[in-house]
Parts: structure tokens; sequence; C-alpha cells
């Protein structure tokens, strides 16, 4: 289980490699195409899981990994911290940081079950999973093309050897929601 809150727990994972990897999920959660080609509402709560469903496609990724687990904790860690950054950023108070927190946890968690199932069961529960968790019941043609895309990262990280995954040797795709919308 990934708990928030280890950042000086395992000092075996090079904090490099956590930000390079941060860096990208945040970078490609933050593509312009997400927002304005796919529909995803380019708010906090879009932008948010938009994040999630990154973070998890990458823990996903890291899980069966030499030393995985301790890099996915750190990288959840890392998550939490920037989470935290945020909430006091935008002018949250001591007093409520830590139930937002919890509830930045449960929404982590829940949709990451959420997608570990929908993921195994297919395309249209994926779709109907994504359409539930980022656009809120609606846009379940958007949400299909949102699928197609997890799946196509999803194979892509799998694909990896585990050196590069761990080490963060590697890139998301560009996001091309035209040639996604093609697809059969």
């Amino acid at each position: 289980m990934l708990w928030p809150f280890n950042r000086f727990r395992n000092p075996t994972v090079p904090r490099g490699t956590i930000e390079a990897i941060y860096g990208m999920i945040v970078a490609q959660a933050r593509e312009p195409a997400f927002y304005t080609d796919l529909g995803v509402r380019d708010t906090v709560n879009g932008r948010f899981d938009m994040l999630i469903l990154h973070l998890w496609l990458v823990l996903r990724r890291l899980q069966p990994v030499e030393g995985g687990s301790a890099l996915s904790q750190a990288l959840f860690d890392r998550f939490c911290a920037d989470m935290d950054d945020n909430l006091r950023e935008m002018g949250v108070g001591d007093l409520t940081v830590p139930k937002r927190m919890q509830a930045f946890g449960e929404a982590f968690y829940g949709r990451s079950a959420a997608y570990d199932m929908a993921l195994e069961a297919g395309e249209a529960e994926l779709a109907l999973s994504l359409s539930k968790n980022v656009f809120n019941g609606e846009g379940l043609e958007n949400a299909k093309v949102l699928a197609g895309y997890v799946r196509d990262v999803s194979a892509r990280l799998a694909a990896l050897d585990d050196t590069a995954a761990r080490t963060g040797a590697w890139a998301f795709p560009k996001v091309e929601v035209e040639l996604l919308r093609a697809r059969p």
C-alpha cells in the first residue's frame, strides 16, 4: 500500500529520478489536447483527474519492477507533497490541508481501483470508468477516445524494459486525438 508523507523513509531512490518521472507525469497531464480537443474540463478538478490518471498508469507499470515498490512510494510521496504545496499556494489554511489531503488520497485510491478493474474488464468498461471519473458521467464518446489513449500508453509502458521504466528513460507519447478518434 502506498502511504503519503514518507519522504525520508527510503533514501535508496534517487531524488532526480523521482523529479524526472513526476515531471513527465505532470507535463503529460497538462497536455493541451486533453482540454481543447478531448473535452476534459480545464479546471483544477479536471487537471487533478488527468494527473491521477497518468500517475496511476506509471505506478501500475513500476510495481513489478525490481525496486518498484520503493520507487512507486517515492512517486506517490512526491504527488502528495505537490498537492500539499498547491493547496497552500491556493490559500487553504493549515487546519484544512489535512482534510483535503485525505480527500485527495481517497480520490486517488478510488480511481486507481476503478481503473484497474476497468482496464482488465475491457474497452467499454474503461470508457465508462473514465466517463464517470474524468467527464463527470458525461462525454462517453470522448471517454472512449481517452480509453484508447490509456490502452496505448499502458501498452507502451509495458513494452519498456525494467531499467528504462525505473530510471525514467522514456517519454509519454504525443497526444493525437484525431488519430485516436479515427481508430475502429
